[in-house]
């Protein structure tokens, strides 16, 4: 008795009307959805719009304060000073005694003596952490000095039985090639210059991505020439001149492959002395979209699935109502 008054409801034009407006309802929501992961992919060449997009959701004035006062403790007045430009351009007010501490410590940092120190100790080691200590690794570069001391080094650990790096022994190689052309050129491959120095100095501190390093060298052996490499070296000179060289190493600590580099260096371009606090922030995914195509092909499938049960919940409720209509003409007649 129960089953046939079940099946007596299901029969009502009633329950088709609903079943049309639920999967109705879930057709709109995945329309939607599927109209923002397009929306996404749209932008998915263009870092800037990623990095915009996906600080409109985690940059507030609670994480700025936080990052600032974080970089502070450890004594990072770079990085610091990169969350306050970025906390100004975004409009996110920060607490005007932590910008005052901000100020102190770029004071302290930018001192003579200090940064006397620093540039003859990238001179001298080849280690850059900044813009003084990178201008001492770029000078040494660019008279040749630089990447002699590292063929040097890296050649006699290679012939007394030691372990070598090839990727400083290579950039060093490459870095004497692009030094000659820049002579030639009066200064035209600078950004390469630079660039070759700030990856040698990213793969001696471990700060260049094993993933990275091992595309470029797949890329280099496949093409037989070093064009990818000084292409990279291009990119990551491009991103020290318009974010600094904390923020070119890490970029070249989360890329992946050049193209990732390439990313940065346009990032970069557009923001400048911000780009760092946008790295610690973001990480990869300020220049990475995890939406897909396949993701978009899910939803309008499920779109398309959801607009056929709505279609035949409708035709099932108009049938229903019209046969409940004739039964009750004949009734009457």
């Amino acid at each position: 008795m129960r089953s046939k008054q079940l099946i007596q409801a299901a029969r009502h034009p009633a329950f088709g009307l609903v079943g049309a407006v639920i999967f109705g309802l879930c057709a709109i929501v995945f329309v939607r959805s599927a109209g923002r992961t397009a929306d996404r992919l749209a932008m998915a060449d263009d870092p800037v719009k990623i990095t915009d997009r996906a600080l409109d959701r985690v940059f507030n004035q609670a994480v700025a304060e936080r990052e600032i006062r974080s970089a502070l403790a450890v004594g990072d007045a770079d990085l610091a000073r990169s969350f306050l430009d970025l906390a100004a351009s975004r409009g996110v007010t920060v607490d005007s005694a932590l910008a005052d501490k901000v100020a102190q410590a770029q004071l302290k940092q930018s001192a003579a003596v200090n940064t006397a120190g620093r540039f003859v100790r990238g001179l001298w080691t080849g280690q850059p952490s900044d813009l003084a200590s990178l201008a001492g690794t770029a000078v040494g570069d660019l008279f040749v000095f630089g990447d002699i001391r590292d063929a040097a080094r890296e050649g006699a650990r290679y012939l007394t039985g030691q372990r070598a790096d090839p990727w400083i022994l290579g950039l060093a190689g490459i870095g004497v090639a692009i030094t000659a052309a820049n002579y030639v050129s009066l200064g035209a491959e600078t950004p390469e210059r630079v660039g070759v120095s700030v990856i040698k100095a990213a793969r001696r501190g471990g700060r260049l991505n094993p993933a990275l390093a091992e595309r470029v060298v797949r890329d280099v052996v496949k093409v037989e020439d070093a064009g990818g490499l000084v292409d990279l070296a291009g990119d990551t000179g491009r991103i020290e001149a318009k974010a600094g060289t904390q923020a070119t190493l890490d970029s070249l600590q989360i890329a992946e492959g050049p193209q990732d580099v390439s990313r940065f260096a346009r990032l970069a371009a557009a923001k400048g002395g911000k780009t760092r606090a946008i790295i610690k922030l973001l990480g990869r995914a300020a220049i990475v979209l995890t939406a897909t195509a396949f993701d978009l092909a899910t939803w309008l499938f499920w779109a398309a699935l959801a607009l056929l049960g709505f279609v035949c919940s409708c035709k099932s409720a108009v049938e229903r109502a019209t046969l409940r209509y004739l039964h009750w003409r004949k009734a009457a007649a």
